[in-house]
C-alpha cells in the first residue's frame, strides 16, 4: 500500500512537470540528481562528506542550468571537471567510488531535460520513456514472482529472474505498440526494436544498483519514498535509460530536435 500511494503522489508530479517542460522540469530533474548524489555518497563512504557534496550537488545545479538553457556541452564539461574535483576532495579510501557519483548523478539530471529541449515532440517523447520503464519495471516484478524460474544474475540480485526480465521487455514492446498507434508513430518495428533497446537498458541499471548495494552492504538506497526505499531504488533504471535514450535522440536529431530523433523513425 505504501508503495502505491508513493506512486500516486509521484508519478503525477513527474508527468504534470514533463507537461510544463521548461524551468519546472528541469528543477524536478535537478532536485532528483542532488538526492540522489546524496544517497550516492552516503551508501559508499558512510560518513559524512559535507564538502564533496556541497561541490557536487553545486556542480549538479549548474549542469541542469546550463542544460536548461540549451548548453548541452558546457553542462557536459561542467560535470566533467567536478568529477574531477570531488575526486581530490574524497578521502582515498573511497576516492573512485565517490566521485562516480557525479556524472551517475548528473545523467539524471541532464538525459530527461535533454530530451524535454524539444519543443515539438519532447513531451511525447518522455512520456514514452516513461511508459516503457514504469512498464518494464511492474510487468518484471509480478511476472518475476508469479512464473519464478532460473535467476537472472544471483550473485548480483537473488530475486531478479529471466521469467521477469523476459516480461518486463514484451510488456514495454505491447506499451511501445500502443503508444505509437496514439502518437501516430510510424516504423513500427523501430520503435519496438527501440522498447527492447531501453527496457535492457532499464533493468541493467537496476542490476548495477543491486550491485552497488551489494557491494557496500545496503539493503536500500535511502529511506526518503515510503514502501520503496531510496531515490536511487527507484531511478536505477530510469537513469540509464534516458542517457541511452537521450542519445538516441541527439544522434538522430541533433541538438535541435532530440525528441523527433526518438520517435521518428
Amino acid at each position: 500500500m505504501l508503495r502505491v500511494c508513493s506512486a500516486l503522489v509521484l508519478v503525477p508530479i513527474a508527468i504534470g512537470t514533463a507537461y510544463l517542460g521548461g524551468w519546472p522540469f528541469a528543477v524536478f530533474w535537478g532536485l532528483a540528481a542532488m538526492g540522489v548524489l546524496w544517497e550516492w555518497i552516503s551508501l559508499v563512504a558512510r560518513s559524512d562528506h559535507r564538502t564533496v557534496l556541497m561541490t557536487g550537488g553545486a556542480s549538479l545545479a549548474l549542469a541542469v542550468a546550463l542544460v536548461a538553457t540549451g548548453h548541452l556541452l558546457a553542462a557536459v564539461i561542467v560535470l566533467a571537471i567536478s568529477t574531477l574535483g570531488v575526486a581530490a576532495l574524497a578521502p582515498a579510501k573511497w576516492r573512485t567510488w565517490i566521485a562516480a557519483g557525479v556524472p551517475y548523478a548528473g545523467a539524471l539530471g541532464v538525459a530527461p531535460v535533454v530530451l524535454r529541449s524539444d519543443s515539438e515532440d519532447g513531451f511525447l517523447a518522455v512520456i514514452f520513456l516513461f511508459a516503457i520503464v514504469w512498464t518494464t519495471d511492474v510487468v518484471a516484478y509480478f511476472s518475476g514472482r508469479a512464473i519464478g524460474g532460473p535467476k537472472l544474475m544471483a550473485q548480483v540480485s537473488p530475486k531478479k529472474t529471466w521469467s521477469g526480465a523476459i516480461g518486463g521487455t514484451l510488456a514495454a514492446v505491447v506499451v511501445a505498440f500502443v503508444l505509437a498507434k496514439v502518437m501516430a508513430l510510424s516504423g513500427l518495428f523501430a520503435i519496438a526494436m527501440l522498447a527492447v533497446v531501453l527496457s535492457i537498458c532499464a533493468q541493467g541499471g537496476d542490476l548495477f544498483e543491486s550491485f552497488l548495494k551489494r557491494r557496500f552492504g545496503a539493503k536500500d538506497s535511502g529511506h526518503l519514498i515510503p514502501g520503496h526505499g531510496g531515490l536511487m531504488d527507484r531511478l536505477d533504471g530510469f537513469i540509464t535509460a534516458s542517457v541511452v535514450a537521450a542519445l538516441i535522440g541527439l544522434l538522430r536529431g541533433g541538438f535541435e530536435a532530440p525528441g523527433r530523433g526518438l520517435l521518428v523513425w
